[in-house]
């Protein structure tokens, strides 16, 4: 009997993903959480981050990441978004790049600028593919560079979104929001096709299916990282975002997606709010747009585990 048990404390903790910790967000304590992953980014190595849509000042700062993309000689990229604003036409966006002081200190490359691929996805339960920029072809290695706080379609905004809408052309986009139904951009967000949408959970796990088409493209050879400042209800993708009312919590890591999501949302909602840092609003916004159910649905189709070993680096 003992012996059994051991096996099933064994078999427990190997389904448990690492995800390593640090409340300190500098660009020094991004090259240590990427170093405690234990795996090295190399050969031609994308760091995909959102630059941020006009008027938002909520993005990843180029100061505060320029050491770690130095420290992997990596290209920024991005790709162009399914709706009005800064980012949709590449012009726009390489203007919206440049004011924001990326190609400044980076090589740039909006992957999508020039075309699109489809590449395949495991769960066709929505999608028949994923549409992604076309120059994905040219990285052999990805950092997921993600800005943990809200979304307004989605609830909250992490590494599965920076996966999935990120990485996809505007077209993939589209086809992400609709769950398969149209890659139309401008069918998209018709009346018609609102009235006629997909349901939220529908969308939700046409964004995990997407995130896992990213992931298997690369191979597995994708490191994860949130940063968990300016948490605004609101994504970068919005120009006129929220002031954050929550409290900047620190740096997550993660192999594992879907772990380090969790630990996020876990961080989030676990949280002691108080005057000056509330979660309430980033909480009821996630609550609103059901944004839990990706990380439960990205578990479901093999993408990660929910089940993580926090490890602080700060101890």
């Amino acid at each position: 009997m003992m012996a059994v048990a051991l096996l099933m404390v064994a078999a427990t903790a190997l389904a448990q993903s690492k995800v390593f910790f640090t409340k300190e967000i500098t660009p020094e304590s991004l090259v240590k959480i990427y170093k405690a992953l234990g795996v090295e980014a190399t050969g031609r190595v994308a760091v995909k981050i959102s630059t941020g849509e006009g008027g938002n000042a909520h993005y990843l700062k180029p100061t505060l990441i320029r050491n770690l993309v130095d420290e992997v000689n990596g290209t920024i990229v991005e790709c162009c978004t399914a709706y009005g604003g800064s980012r949709q036409d590449p012009k726009k966006h390489w203007e919206t790049i440049h004011e924001h002081g990326f190609d400044s200190i980076f090589a740039v490359d909006i992957m999508d600028e020039f075309g699109e691929i489809r590449i395949p996805v495991k769960d066709k339960k929505h999608l028949k593919y994923d549409i992604v920029g076309e120059h994905v072809a040219n990285y052999t290695f990805m950092i997921n560079l993600a800005h943990f706080k809200g979304h307004a379609m989605g609830g909250f905004g992490g590494v599965l979104k920076n996966a999935s809408i990120g990485v996809a052309s505007s077209a993939g986009k589209a086809y992400i929001h609709t769950a398969g139904k149209t890659a139309d951009t401008q069918t998209a967000w018709s009346e018609e096709n609102l009235a006629a949408g997909p349901t939220q959970d529908l969308f939700l796990e046409s964004m995990a299916a997407a995130a896992q088409a990213v992931h298997n493209y690369f191979g597995g050879k994708v490191l994860y990282i949130n940063v968990m400042n300016n948490m605004s209800v609101d994504c970068d993708c919005d120009g006129h975002p929220a002031k954050p009312e929550l409290q900047d919590m620190g740096i997550m890591a993660s192999l594992d997606p879907v772990a380090v999501d969790q630990a996020c949302l876990d961080k989030v909602f676990n949280h002691k709010g108080k005057a000056g840092d509330d979660n309430k609003p980033l909480i009821e916004r996630i609550n609103r747009q059901h944004g839990t159910y990706i990380t439960d649905y990205a578990e479901k189709i093999g993408l990660g585990s929910k089940k993580y070993v926090l490890i602080n680096l700060d101890k």
